[in-house]
This record gives structure tokens, C-alpha cells and sequence, in this order.
């Protein structure tokens, strides 16, 4: 099993992984640094984000789509609520709320004295923005799904029969209402439709929707609530914030924060050369490379994240904004050959080989840090490539002209065609030895333009159901809400696999139910979406995966630890450049 991979990797690779310092099975490494030292005034922190294309740079909540820009807003966050170690909303944020479950509604109060970076005081109009941003009927973003429909009065104002939304009412000048048509335990983990971020009005308003992504609010100098305010931005590459002197939390003792991408190429050689206080995004690929510098800390935690491999199985309507599930339309509409497809894959070797096992095979669709929810009982889609055949020739797959590749159940000659994005060398690799996992079943699988994509193109084409992509691969960061609904649903257009069924719908709505404010009862509705899931395989889970940090010896104080995080206000820096090395 692993020789096969091992033909298929780089040299450099192979020669880590014959250290035996290289890797361990049991991946632990600590959540938070304490460096000595009195510190500087000021200063610039420095930070990295491992990036093999240019930024998107959609620098607004309602409006962005991936991990790079959102990576960057936590700088200048418009974030409202803030959250435990539990990732429930506290009353500890620039708002609180009050649930009302008997009456289905929510009451959101901001503090007085809350300012934007502009100096603009935030007003409850501030909060009423984003739900008419994405409610509106010419909003193209994928956040209007199954849980924005909750509030009432949305899909009427959506579909332009109503000027304003009905369930959402500004009470005074610190206070506004939510009503739901219905209410579960996701409203506390920023669910339900319940929108966690504010919009600048007074910025905003004027630009008309449909031209509000490529405005210069969005794209060039954003107004936030966050610790650091926009400052220069080069498209595509960097970001200069300088901090926000009407931060609610006080003055930040940073005088700014440098973030830029940096390829994955050449990022572990920055490391070690004191380019960077802190990188973003660091593959586990690269361990070895970093693993005995003296400059940096090395700090870890689980992700909030799985890959997997997903499957085309029907169509986005734009215009009902929906899925519509044709599994006769592509070659891999047969439940059979996508299990079969999941058997095949050797994802244990990568993860241990390539990943140094800071990456374990997924069993769910939901990580192991939601403890209550995730099913440690399910098996998952382990590397059996006898079992995989196994369930390719009952189905009736079979080779019937000698050619090593099978036909489908007619007897026709099968393609299919994989879409994985492009990155670094070992992304590569891992994309051409899954490639030979399917041959040595008999699968004729091919890559969709004959080469990975370019990640911006890559979505586009997945977003648009581009007819050359029958399974792709690809990954989710879940954020702090365990909850299928807005991934999963029909009328989410991040369901890019494009499966729903009745009973699909009816389990998403089990878990977001009022019943499920017995926590008991969600957990069982977990369980049994869970195993529905892993029966269907419209998406194979693939990976979970470890966060792994760098941070440089002049960073005074730093913690990733999910209860007791940094507060970027409160960072401060030993020297005046990062420590190189040596």
C-alpha cells in the first residue's frame, strides 16, 4: 500500500520521512507561547498567508466566499457577538440578545459608545443592512440559503412583494427584534438565520446591491468595528491595516498589522529568514522544513474543518435558488460507484506519509472538537480496494472489452472526470496517486481540464456545475456551527454536490427544530443525518486536520486555544523585526 505512494511523491519527502523525528502518531503541540521581555511600543505585526494564487480581496461579510479573505477581515472584524470555548454567543460582545422560544423571536442590544473606524457612531440600522443585503432580490452571494429563510418576512422581500422585512423591527436606538418562524439551539451558535455581523450603513447604503461587490467600500477602503482598520491594500497580494483609534476595547498597542500572501513554495524559507511574526494557512507538508528553527514557536489545535470528495449529482436553479437533483445526468449518479469510489481511496498513507499525521481520516461530515454531535462510532469510507471492487462488479460494473477499465451497467465506456485545485508539488501528487487508487479498481478517472485548477477558477467552475466536473475534491471550514443547514440544504447554493431528498430536508430541519432544544434529541438527529450521509456518499469526508501554527520569538504573548484566545487589541512585540534563525 505504501510503496505505491511512495513511487509517487518527491524526493525531498522521502527523504523526511526516513527521519524518524519527522512524525509522530500521537500529533500534540501547544495552544499558546509565552516569550520574556519587555516590549516595544508599537509596531507592525507581520503575517503570512500561505496562498498559491492572488487574494479575491471581497472584504465584506455579506459578500465573500473563501478562507483567505475571511482570514484577513479577523483583523477588522464586523463581527457583533462574541463566543465561549463552547462556540455559544456570550453577552461579552458589541451585542447581546435575549431568546425568546415561546415567541420565536430574538432582542439584540448594542453598547453605547460602539464606533466604526470612521468615527461614524454604529446604529441598529447597521444591524438591519446585512439581512436586506442578502434578502434583496439582487443579491448574488451564496449566504441566501435554508436558514436565512427563517425570518420572517424574508422570502417576501426577496422576492420584491414586500418593501422592507416584516420579522425584523428596530425597537430604539440600541435595541432591534428578530422573529423566526421557528427558533433551535443553533441560534446560539449564530444560526437559524440569525445574521452575526453589522454592515456600515452610512457607508453602504447608496450603492445599489448588484454593483456593491466590486464597490470601492468593498474593494479598496472598508470601513470596520475591528481592533485595525483598512489602510492600503495591493489587490491580489497584500493588506496594510493600521489599528482603529475608536476600537471598542481600547487603543490596540500595535500600531499595525502587515499581512500579505506568501507562496507555499517558498514559505517555510521566510519562516526561518524572520519574514513573519505568524502564518496563516501552513500545510503540515511542510513540517520538516520548519521543524528545527529556533526563531518560532510551533503552536496546534484541531481544525474546525474536513476535505472531501464531492460528487455531481444534479443542478443549482438560479432562479428558484435551489437544488434540483437529476442522478441520471451524470456518471456517477449510482450510489454503488461512489461508495465504491470512497473505498478506494488510500487517504490513511497520504495522512500519514505526506501529512505526518498532523491529518487523520474523516469518518463524518462533522469534526471531532463538536464533541456532543460527532459520530466517533461511524466507519467511514476506509481504504478497502477489495471491498470497492467487491461492490463495482455486483453493481455491474464490469470490464468487458480488456482494456483494465470498467464499463457501466449498459455496457457503455465510463469517464469520469475530477476537479482538484491546484497547489503546491504535493497537492499534485496526492491528486495523481488518488488518480491510480481508481485505476487499481478498474475506474477510468480523469482530470477535469487535464491538469488542476487554479483555486478561483476551480470554484467558479464547481459553483457553476461546469458539465466536465463529476467528483471533485475540496474542503469546508465550518466555522462555529455544526449545523448541515446552509451546506446541505436545497436552497443552499453551497450544496455543491447539488443532492436533496425529502428525507435530507427533514433531518436538516430535525436538527434545527424546536425539539432540538433537547439536546439529546439534536444528538440523535446528528447521529442519523450522519449515517444518512455516509449511506448516500453524496460527499465523502476525507480528512480532518490539525492547525499548525508558526509564531516568531518577538510575538510577547500568543494563544490559539479556542476558550482563551489572543485578543488582537492586547498583542505586543519584543523587538523591532522578527527574529531571524540561526
Amino acid at each position: 500500500m505504501r510503496k505505491k505512494l511512495l513511487l509517487c511523491i518527491t524526493i525531498i519527502i522521502i527523504t523526511a520521512l526516513m527521519n524518524s523525528n519527522v512524525y509522530s502518531k500521537n500529533v500534540t503541540l501547544p495552544t499558546s507561547v509565552t516569550n520574556e521581555g519587555t516590549p516595544i511600543k508599537g509596531g507592525i505585526l507581520k503575517v503570512g498567508i500561505v496562498k498559491d494564487e492572488p487574494l479575491q480581496g471581497v472584504f465584506l461579510a455579506e459578500l465573500y466566499e473563501n478562507r483567505y479573505d475571511a482570514a484577513i477581515m479577523s483583523y477588522a472584524s464586523n463581527a457583533i457577538f462574541e463566543m465561549d470555548g463552547d462556540f455559544l454567543i456570550n453577552n461579552e460582545g458589541i451585542a447581546s440578545m435575549i431568546v425568546d422560544q415561546e415567541e420565536n423571536k430574538v432582542t439584540i442590544t448594542i453598547r453605547e459608545g460602539v464606533r466604526w473606524s470612521d468615527g461614524e457612531p454604529l446604529k441598529i440600522e447597521d444591524l438591519i443592512l446585512p439581512y436586506e443585503i442578502i434578502a434583496h432580490p439582487d443579491y448574488t452571494g451564496v449566504r441566501y440559503d435554508t436558514e436565512f429563510k427563517n425570518i420572517i418576512g424574508v422570502e417576501e422581500y426577496h422576492e420584491g412583494k414586500a418593501k422592507t422585512i416584516s420579522g425584523i423591527r428596530k425597537i430604539d436606538e440600541r435595541t432591534l427584534e428578530i422573529r423566526f418562524k421557528k427558533l433551535s439551539p443553533a441560534i446560539f451558535s449564530g444560526g437559524d438565520g440569525l445574521w452575526t455581523y453589522a454592515a456600515p450603513s452610512h457607508q453602504l447604503k447608496g450603492i445599489p446591491v448588484k454593483k456593491l461587490i466590486e464597490s470601492d467600500a468593498v474593494r479598496k477602503n472598508p470601513v470596520t468595528l475591528g481592533p485595525f482598520k483598512f489602510h492600503k491594500i495591493v489587490p491580489g497580494e497584500s493588506v496594510q491595516f493600521v489599528k482603529n483609534p475608536y476600537y471598542w476595547k481600547g487603543e490596540p498597542k500595535l500600531d499595525g498589522v502587515f499581512v500579505e500572501v506568501v507562496p507555499s513554495s517558498s514559505v517555510s524559507v521566510a519562516i526561518g529568514a524572520g519574514k513573519y511574526d505568524i502564518v496563516s494557512g501552513f500545510t503540515a507538508t511542510k513540517w520538516p522544513e520548519i521543524q528545527k528553527f529556533n526563531n518560532i514557536d510551533i503552536l496546534g489545535r484541531p481544525e474546525l474543518y474536513y476535505s472531501y470528495l464531492g460528487f455531481k449529482l444534479g443542478k443549482w436553479d438560479p432562479k428558484k435558488r435551489e437544488v434540483v437533483t437529476d442522478l441520471n445526468s451524470t456518471p456517477v449518479g449510482d450510489q454503488a460507484l461512489r461508495q465504491a469510489m470512497g473505498y478506494a481511496l488510500d487517504v490513511e498513507a497520504v495522512c500519514e506519509v505526506l501529512f505526518f499525521n498532523f491529518r487523520q481520516r474523516a469518518n463524518s461530515l462533522i469534526p471531532p472538537a463538536f464533541k456532543t454531535y460527532h459520530d466517533a462510532m461511524l466507519k467511514g469510507y476506509t481504504y478497502n480496494p477489495e471491498k470497492a471492487k467487491k461492490i463495482l462488479d455486483k453493481a455491474g460494473y464490469i470490464d468487458i472489452d480488456g482494456d483494465g477499465f470498467r464499463e457501466d451497467p449498459k455496457g457503455n465506456k465510463l469517464e469520469i472526470k475530477f476537479a482538484t485545485m491546484a497547489g503546491d508539488t504535493i497537492q499534485d501528487e496526492i491528486a495523481a496517486y488518488y488518480l491510480q487508487n481508481w485505476r487499481d479498481v478498474g475506474l477510468n478517472v480523469t482530470l477535469t481540464t487535464g491538469r488542476p485548477i487554479e483555486v478561483n477558477a476551480f470554484y467558479d467552475k464547481v459553483e457553476a456545475d461546469d458539465p466536465e466536473i463529476h467528483v471533485f475534491m475540496a474542503a469546508w471550514g465550518t466555522g462555529t456551527n455544526p449545523s448541515p443547514a446552509g451546506l446541505y440544504g436545497k436552497s443552499d447554493a453551497f450544496n455543491f454536490s447539488r443532492f436533496t431528498s425529502d428525507f435530507l430536508e427533514e433531518t436538516i430541519q430535525k436538527i434545527d427544530s424546536p425539539e432540538a432544544f433537547d439536546q439529546s434529541y439534536r444528538a440523535e438527529q446528528f447521529r442519523i443525518w450522519q449515517q444518512y450521509m455516509e449511506e448516500q456518499a453524496p460527499v465523502i469526508p476525507l480528512q480532518f486536520s490539525y492547525e499548525i501554527v508558526p509564531v516568531n520569538k518577538r510575538v510577547k504573548n500568543y494563544s490559539i486555544d479556542f476558550e482563551n484566545p489572543t485578543e488582537l487589541h492586547e498583542i505586543e512585540l519584543l523587538a523591532k523585526e522578527p527574529i531571524k534563525s540561526k
